[in-house]
């Protein structure tokens, strides 16, 4: 990504975190987090990727919920940040706090199996 995608993936990534957390009124939408935003070369296309906190029926509903919701969001998007053509948004589970979580339960099961 170039300097002004990038510019714009941050920019992004604020607005649609401040809309989701205050705007969106579907209480479908639960724990949700935005935890970076990858935009296309030509600025068309956002995928925006969720972090979502619970079990994975609620994970589903969530991203349901920001599916029904992308026009909304969208529009605010469009309002809140001055583009030629807003992107089109993309809501993408992200698994990366789970995997990473993950990793550190394995290192303390190792460390507990490690004589002192």
């Amino acid at each position: 990504m170039n300097y002004r995608s990038q510019r714009l993936a941050e920019e992004l990534k604020n607005e649609i975190s401040t809309i989701i957390a205050q705007d969106v009124r579907d209480p479908r939408v639960g724990f949700a987090t935005v935890t970076r935003v990858e935009v296309s070369p030509d600025l068309r296309h956002a995928r925006v990727y969720v972090s979502i906190y619970g079990p994975q029926e609620e994970k589903i509903r969530t991203l349901q919920a920001l599916a029904g919701a992308t026009p909304f969001i969208r529009r605010q998007v469009g309002a809140r940040i001055r583009l030629r053509h807003t992107p089109e948004l993309l809501f993408t589970f992200d698994d990366t706090v789970e995997y990473g979580d993950r990793m550190m339960q394995l290192i303390d099961e190792i460390k507990k199996e490690l004589p002192e």
